[in-house]
């Protein structure tokens, strides 16, 4: 797990050295252990490694056998030993073992095919000195990141946008543009992110760049093709392909492997599994009537009793949730307002003090629909049998009520599918996020211009497919593996997600919908494939996440306070209508509202702009 920068640009070679040496320092985070370089009058391309797959041999970028192709590269390909055998019988010769060179040889001997033959986790970006062709690929799903800027005379890359700005001709400039839907999703949902003409590369992507020419092309698509066969068959064909995919993910590596482990059925399956030596779980300081409450760690230690694996974990404070809230921003490069990143960064610390790799459970949920919203209970699926133009005047004539028993469900019924859900976080409707915008960043955009492209994709799916789809191309790579990635990352550690595997999409996407929400339950036969390796406690419990009391910690007045300064600072006013947001915040202080969500997602947004706008120049 490394990180890795490039640019092409007019600049000469002397320049290029010093401007790459400067770009791959600001992510050393990502790869303390070594660096290397290759420079010439067109590309420059900067590595920093952290040392998981030989040791000795693995330095980057590393070259062919006639040194014409060079190659940087972030992830682990867990099928590079087979992949390899292969690549030897056609005559390519190695110099290392590492799957680097695989991926080097492999794109030699098959091109751009090579991409659908790699199980595992990757971004890189293969160089060809004679043709001066640039080839870069993101995985399967977008388990690592890929940015690139894009103008006339530059081109740059990297594994985190903060190293471009090094760049001297990088130009810092806010996307307004990405607010709006922010505040709606809790993250940046667009191609351009929050730095105007940076772009994410999509996950299933590959580009090509030359003479000035970029052009981007899919390799993978997410489809789900069901199949239909008796469940007994499903849940012994699914038991064996996670299995190896647990035993490919921990198995492909030279250095120790740990586990993450909450109370949650995902991680404690992988570490069931896996059964390493180290697990580490964190939870929050929050105590109520004397007992721990927003704190998983007491199941984290149970289990791994019970697994007689040893058990590291910690607590957290308020105290150190807000002072951590800047550094946290920083390495996510976006403004990104997931509650559980903040947490994840504090668990990452932890392993990284015993462990240089850990198994994590992201994945499971898209793998198999395992989100409580995914679920819809009788009344609701009867509810929505009802013509839509009926249920718009019920909300209609519930919309100006005082708040019922029933009112948000109402009111969410009376949208299709394409409206109702975006993903696991909706914060705020279009209306509330343009109620606390200033009036310049005012739109008339809809959730549906962002997705409707994707909705239409599986129209003749049924609702469940349909979120399971929007997820994976939205929740999953944009929020989930983002946070695991940058928080892990930031901390030196390579997070490996054995639930969220090539192979096991292969199997799984083909599992009738039947088998995945079965009375009440979700994520139906994972779950009974998981309660063979564990008790029912841990394999039928809802879902969670990281739960973090930021809610209640606002009504403190500690915490208030330091909100409500930032609300109030000068520059907020080109981004928000502060007299909005501080009513928000005095409603919430006094009891009066819940608008805990919405004012974290304006704070997050805030701490970041100040961060990379007012304190990095």
């Amino acid at each position: 797990m490394c990180g890795f920068v490039g640019f092409v640009d007019k600049e000469k070679k002397k320049e290029k050295e010093k401007i790459i040496k400067d770009m791959a320092d600001v992510i050393i985070h990502r790869g303390p252990d070594s660096e290397g370089y290759y420079t010439d009058d067109t590309i420059a391309l900067g590595f920093r490694r952290l040392s998981i797959i030989d040791l000795e041999g693995g330095s980057q970028p590393i070259y062919n056998e006639d040194k014409t192709k060079v190659i940087v590269f972030n992830g682990e390909i867990y099928n590079y030993e087979v992949l390899r055998e292969d690549l030897i019988k056609k005559g390519h010769i190695f110099t290392t073992k590492t799957d680097t060179e695989v991926l080097l040889h492999g794109y030699e001997e098959y091109g751009v095919e090579i991409l659908s033959n790699l199980r595992g986790m990757f971004a890189f970006v293969i160089y060809d000195l004679k043709t001066k062709e640039v080839v870069g690929a993101r995985d399967h799903f977008g388990i690592k990141p890929f940015y690139y800027y894009l103008t006339e005379d530059e081109f740059l890359f990297a594994s985190e946008i903060k190293a471009m700005l090094a760049h001297p001709h990088f130009i810092k400039e806010v996307n307004k543009k990405a607010l709006k839907m922010y505040l709606i999703f809790q993250y940046s949902v667009f191609e351009e992110t929050f730095f105007k003409n940076v772009y994410k590369l999509k996950p299933g992507h590959y580009f090509t760049y030359k003479d000035g020419k970029f052009e981007t092309k899919q390799y993978f698509h997410v489809s789900f093709d069901k199949v239909e066969k008796p469940y007994l068959k499903y849940k012994e064909e699914m038991k064996e392909v996670l299995e190896e995919s647990i035993k490919y993910h921990q198995m492909t590596s030279d250095v120790e492997v740990g586990s993450y482990l909450s109370g949650g059925v995902d991680s404690s399956y992988v570490a069931a599994v896996a059964h390493p030596d180290k697990t580490f779980s964190v939870g929050f300081d929050v105590q109520n009537e004397g007992k721990f409450t927003f704190n998983e760690t007491t199941y984290a230690k149970e289990l791994s009793e019970l697994l007689n694996i040893k058990n590291t974990s910690e607590l957290i404070s308020s105290d150190d949730f807000f002072h951590y809230l800047p550094t946290v921003q920083y390495y996510t490069d976006e403004p990104h307002a997931n509650l559980s990143t903040v947490p994840l960064y504090f668990l990452s610390k932890l392993a990284r003090k015993q462990v240089k790799v850990v198994l994590s459970g992201e994945g499971s949920d898209e793998m198999f629909a395992g989100y409580n919203e995914y679920y819809e209970p009788n009344v609701i699926r009867l509810y929505l049998k009802l013509p839509q133009f009926l249920r718009k005047s019920f909300a209609s004539i519930s919309k100006p009520l005082p708040h019922f028993s029933g009112k948000n469900t109402i009111m969410k019924c009376a949208k299709p599918i394409e409206e109702r859900y975006i993903g696991h976080a909706f914060v705020m409707t279009e209306e509330e996020a343009n109620e606390v915008l200033c009036d310049e960043l005012k739109d008339n955009m809809k959730i549906q211009d962002v997705l409707k492209p994707y909705y239409d994709k599986v129209k003749d799916k049924d609702d469940i497919t349909k979120k399971m789809y929007i997820d994976y191309h939205f929740w999953l790579p944009q929020d989930i593996l983002l946070k695991a990635d940058k928080m892990t990352m930031a901390n030196s550690l390579e997070l490996r997600v054995p639930l969220l595997d090539k192979v096991l999409f292969e199997h799984a996407s083909k599992i009738p919908t039947k088998y995945l929400i079965h009375d009440k339950q979700t994520k139906y036969i994972f779950r009974e494939i998981a309660n063979e390796k564990m008790p029912d406690d841990w394999a039928r419990r809802r879902k969670l996440g990281f739960p973090v009391p930021f809610s209640k910690w606002l009504k403190e007045e500690k915490y208030y306070k330091m909100v409500k300064e930032m609300f109030e600072e000068e520059y907020v006013c080109s981004f928000f209508d502060q007299k909005k947001i501080c009513t928000l915040l005095e409603e919430h202080y006094k009891g009066e509202k819940n608008w805990g969500r919405k004012i974290y997602n304006i704070y997050i947004f805030l701490i970041w702009y100040k961060k990379f706008f007012l304190e990095i120049r």
